[in-house]
């Protein structure tokens, strides 16, 4: 690819209406031109490519343009055509890193004693100002003391703590931030669609992840993912040339925490081993993944409904605690900090997810508990059958939504016997008594009885949740755990579709909403808090407010 065609030099930004980001900077330098209130010296830091250098450019337009001195330059007179081609003897960039020694830095400086030879202002570049000796920052800092009128300084630089403070105190500075993939992902897809090239929407947002928060480096990796993709775009082509982790392996190493698995665990490790994996990269990308569930479960509009994987991350969401998600990224983290000090890489990245298996809450199972129907209870009794009278074989047990009668607790029904009338079948209750967790448990919760007969018990799940109806792994584990509570096998039949009561996940998330409610409440009317709002005009911070 020609250099005019890279898309990092192509598609820089001219103006300051232009810029992706760092609008705190493009205000501040605005207002000063508007206002014509001009420092003679600046101070841009940041890292790489969030846009340093090209700021300092359009801001030598806004200075020079024929207009006059202005935050929008026309780009059309000779002096914005020549600063924007490189070519404008009034601009002088300089690359501190290869000019180091005084003597260049006395050459600069007694050339700007002398006035500008076209345009309003002489305008000194200089990047990588943190590389220059001391002696020529002590060149330097006679001429910030005393600049001429005509002279104007932008320093650039990715290390400022190496810059004298002498310097520093001499020069307005702004600090640019490093850009949000989401925003570099807009940008990315912005200009794929002016170069009319074909895009998946998950290969540019696995792009502006990588870029870090530079925008450069995305320009460029794009550029690269376009010459490696043949013209298209595609996410398996990029995640190849990225050696980015395959996010089927992160959810499945999620799902077998959950289900405690140790085994499953170490197989997905070896699988990944198989096909040389970068595994501090997986550690990497596993905690970037555990953030989005943190995310997920506290803000879910955060989660882009355009994602490929945001069903996945908000089934997660919902099987992990707040706390379990928290300490699986704090475990990955350090993972992935200490993987050097390992025997090797397998050895560091398997010890981590142990690690993250050990420190796991232990799942506590409830044994059954034997209640005849309508009797006392008694603890510790074996689970056996105890409805009184044996109904046909082809009659089914009668099952409602609606809560157990006071005082009715489930206990180890035949599944050819049928309960009192009055004694009727409560899902959530069920659910409660069974030994199952990770995905079995998150269809279990989507799912309403609708009866069961012969054996065979049947769940209905609404179309909302039918990403959980093709997962067999999950619906053989619901299937061994009920046969292992009714002591005999169990046929489970899953069909999709619409039930007017209420899944136990919406009753959970109808109690947790009761609870925050009670809580809001009770601050609301305590004493105290009604006297700081009253007294001292404090407000309250609502999502602090969380139930005991």
């Amino acid at each position: 690819m020609s250099a005019t065609s890279v898309l990092a030099r192509k598609w820089r930004p001219k103006t300051f209406a232009q810029l992706a980001g760092q609008e705190h900077v493009v205000r501040a330098l605005s207002n000063a031109l508007s206002q014509n209130r001009l420092h003679h010296a600046y101070l841009f830091t940041g890292t790489r490519g969030v846009g340093k250098t090209t700021i300092a450019r359009i801001f030598a337009k806004s200075l020079n343009c024929a207009t006059g001195i202005t935050a929008t330059p026309c780009g059309e007179c000779s002096a914005c055509k020549e600063i924007d081609n490189g070519r404008f003897v009034d601009l002088i960039e300089l690359d501190a890193a290869s000019n180091t020694q005084v003597d260049n830095m006395r050459e600069l400086l007694e050339s700007a004693l002398y006035a500008p030879t076209s345009g309003r202002f002489k305008v000194y570049i200089i990047d990588e100002v943190h590389m220059l000796s001391k002696s020529a920052f002590n060149a330097m800092l006679k001429t910030l003391e005393e600049p001429p009128g005509h002279v104007k300084f932008i320093l650039a630089t990715t290390d400022p703590q190496k810059i004298p403070v002498t310097v520093l105190s001499r020069c307005l500075q702004f600090n640019l931030k490093q850009l949000p993939p989401a925003l570099i992902a807009t940008r990315l897809q912005y200009v794929l669609e002016q170069e009319q090239i074909s895009f998946e929407s998950a290969a540019v947002n696995l792009v502006a992840r990588a870029a870090q928060g530079s925008m450069r480096d995305a320009l460029s990796l794009m550029d690269q993912a376009i010459a490696f993709s043949a013209g298209k775009v595609e996410e398996a082509v990029v995640r190849a040339m990225l050696g980015a982790i395959d996010q089927g392996y992160l959810f499945d190493l999620l799902s077998a925490l959950l289900e405690q698995n140790g085994a499953k665990l170490i197989e997905i490790a070896d699988n990944m081993a198989v096909r040389s994996v970068a595994f501090g990269a997986a550690l990497q990308e596993l905690a970037i993944l555990l953030h989005r569930i943190a995310l997920a479960q506290t803000v879910p509009q955060a989660i882009n409904v355009d994602e490929p994987e945001r069903l996945r991350v908000l089934e997660l969401a919902q099987a992990f605690t707040m706390e379990d998600t928290q300490l699986l990224y704090q475990i990955a983290i350090h993972g992935r900090d200490e993987i050097e000090l390992a025997p090797d890489e397998y050895a560091g990245f398997t010890m981590t997810l142990l690690r993250m298996l050990a420190f796991s809450p232990a799942k506590s199972v409830q044994q059954p508990t034997l209640i005849t129907l309508g009797g006392a209870a008694q603890p510790g009794a074996k689970p056996v059958a105890t409805a009184t009278e044996t109904a046909p074989a082809s009659k089914p047990v009668h099952v409602s939504q609606k809560p157990a009668s006071a005082g009715i607790v489930l206990s180890n029904v035949s599944l050819n016997n049928e309960p009192a009338p009055d004694n009727q079948l409560d899902w959530g209750v069920l659910l409660a008594r069974l030994n199952v967790q990770g995905m079995a448990q998150q269809l279990a919760k989507h799912c309403v009885l609708q009866g069961f007969l012969d054996g065979k018990i049947t769940l209905c799940l609404s179309q909302e949740h039918k990403h959980l109806y093709n997962n067999k792994n999950a619906i053989e584990k619901l299937q061994a755990a009920l046969g292992d509570y009714f002591a005999k096998p169990v046929k489970l039949n899953i069909v999709l579709g619409k039930s007017e009561a209420a899944t136990p996940a919406l009753v959970e998330h109808q109690e947790k909403q009761l609870k925050q409610q009670l809580a809001s409440d009770s601050i609301d009317q305590d004493n105290f808090v009604r006297d700081a709002r009253t007294e001292l005009e404090a407000s309250l911070i609502e999502e602090s407010v969380k139930p005991i």
